[in-house]
């Protein structure tokens, strides 16, 4: 029994540090070369996530460990050269009392977590901005009603147009912009088909169902640029949709959306020179 404590302990204890070097691995909003594990937590929901990740990482390596020990076991000293003759009992109530109340147990532990974190994903608390997004073939339409009304397109920049630091297949020409520490609400709903709205270091994803209106949030706990893409499958370009999110001291969030009601003051998406250029 000693022996198999310590193995279990060793177990739980390289599952936590192999986890914990793939976080340290992962960049912080988007995804990074040779990343293993979640991206660094840009928000309390991911952080929650990530913590019952982990939970249930150490919970399945000691099971793990539990039954291949018991089949080492078995293997080891019921075979025919070392127990010729076996044994014939046919139950034991005690280890079948076990092996029932024992997972019931585990499953409570795995459970009321799991639970928690659900509603409080699904629970949205006051939220200070409100940010609907359009899913479209194949961009991301932003409109924010609590702050002007405007409304504009983000599309997918081209590798000729991106500047330095920006990653590929991710940047895009309009970023979401929202402040640092406040509720954000998403809406999100399709134009044309389903998409999906995903940002992993939020912990967010919510389906964009065309004439239906979901909803979302999170809290950006510090500033920067944090990645995401459409997750359902929507077309030839659903590769090419990307989500960029840019958060911001509330300072200068309030000086963003002061320019962006005039840029995107006609309301159909584009800028106004662009606009104008169209027509």
């Amino acid at each position: 029994m000693l022996v198999l404590k310590r193995l279990i302990a060793s177990a739980a204890a390289m599952a936590a540090l192999l986890h914990g070097g793939g976080m340290a691995l992962a960049a912080s909003g988007q995804p990074s070369p040779w990343q293993m594990g979640f991206q660094t937590p840009g928000s309390p929901v991911m952080e929650d996530i990530a913590w019952f990740h982990d939970f249930l990482l150490i919970i399945i390596t000691v099971i793990v460990v539990f039954v291949l020990s018991l089949l080492l076991v078995v293997m080891l000293r019921f075979n025919a050269r070392a127990n010729p003759t076996p044994s014939k009992t046919t139950h034991n109530a005690v280890i079948e009392v076990a092996w029932t109340i024992i997972p019931v147990f585990i499953l409570v532990a795995i459970a009321v977590p799991s639970f928690r974190l659900l509603f409080y994903q699904q629970t949205i608390p006051p939220a200070a901005i409100t940010v609907k997004a359009t899913g479209k073939q194949w961009f991301w339409s932003y409109s924010y009603p609590d702050s002007g009304k405007f409304e504009f397109d983000s599309l997918m920049l081209q590798d000729k147009d991106r500047k330095a630091g920006q990653p590929r297949l991710l940047a895009v020409d309009n970023e979401m912009v929202v402040p640092v520490n406040k509720v954000i609400r998403v809406q999100v709903t399709g134009a044309d088909v389903i998409h999906a709205f995903a940002v992993p270091a939020f912990g967010i994803k919510v389906d964009a169902v065309p004439g239906r209106l979901n909803e979302t949030w999170f809290q950006a706990d510090r500033e920067g640029v944090y990645y995401g893409q459409c997750s359902e499958l929507c077309g030839k370009d659903h590769a090419f949709m990307p989500i960029a999110v840019r958060v911001v001291s509330e300072k200068d969030f309030t000086a963003w959306a002061d320019e962006a009601k005039k840029k995107y003051a006609n309301g159909d998406g584009r800028p106004l020179a662009v606009a104008a250029k169209a027509e």
